[in-house]
Formats: C-alpha cells, sequence, structure tokens
C-alpha cells in the first residue's frame, strides 16, 4: 500500500520560515516526480511546486519562486518543501503527491496518482 505522509506544518508568523517533509513508502518514486499543492480554506487546490527525482529538476508556482525551495532527501521517497519569508496568503493544507505517469517535474495535478492526508500551515500576519 503506497503511502506519503506529510509533517512540518504549524503556525508561524509573517516573514518566518517553515520546512514541510513527506516520506513515501510502498513503492519506489525514485524515477519520476514529486509535488507540492495547497489547498486555502474556500479555494481550489493548487500547485506550489515539483521535483524531478532522478535530475533534479524542480518547478514553482509564480507565487512562491525565489521563496520556496524543494529538495529530495538523502533517503529515497523523502521530499522537502523550505518555505521561507512566509506571507499570510501562504496559509493553507500542504499535500505531498507522486506522480508514477510523467518524470516531469509537472505542475497538472491530474497527473500525480498519490497524495499525502495533508498539513496545515498558518502564517500570522
Amino acid at each position: 500500500q503506497v503511502q506519503l505522509v506529510e509533517s512540518g506544518g504549524g503556525l508561524v508568523q509573517a516573514g518566518g520560515s517553515l520546512r514541510l517533509s513527506c516520506v513515501g513508502s510502498g513503492r519506489t518514486f525514485s524515477s519520476y516526480a514529486m509535488g507540492w499543492f495547497r489547498q486555502a480554506p474556500g479555494k481550489e487546490r493548487e500547485f506550489v511546486a515539483a521535483i524531478r527525482w532522478n535530475a533534479g529538476i524542480t518547478s514553482y508556482a509564480d507565487s512562491v519562486k525565489g521563496r520556496f525551495t524543494i529538495s529530495r532527501g538523502n533517503a529515497k521517497n523523502t521530499v522537502y518543501l523550505q518555505m521561507n519569508s512566509l506571507k499570510s496568503e501562504d496559509t493553507a493544507v500542504y499535500y505531498c503527491a507522486a506522480t508514477t505517469a510523467t518524470r516531469r517535474a509537472t505542475s497538472l495535478e491530474a497527473a500525480y496518482d498519490y497524495w499525502g492526508q495533508g498539513t496545515q500551515v498558518t502564517v500570522s500576519s
């Protein structure tokens, strides 16, 4: 059974930082891509960042470019999202996702097969 488990969310003041972690189990994602999405209250889920595992190629939403960094852990199936200079509009539930459909660091939500349960990030202004 495939599982993705996120951790690292919490409450932080505007301008602060958080690092989210995601650990996958049940299969190897090292040939594919993993990503982060988020959903704010009353809004649709949106793409945040993605990484092509075996090439380290990354992509970001314009709203987080220059502030967030996605990276791979040394352990297989581990991905991080370092979030700096957080703003109140970054408040959302953050989801880790993995795709076996493509090797590209895609922003397309429909391409992702597996999802974590989400972790809450709240940024106070």
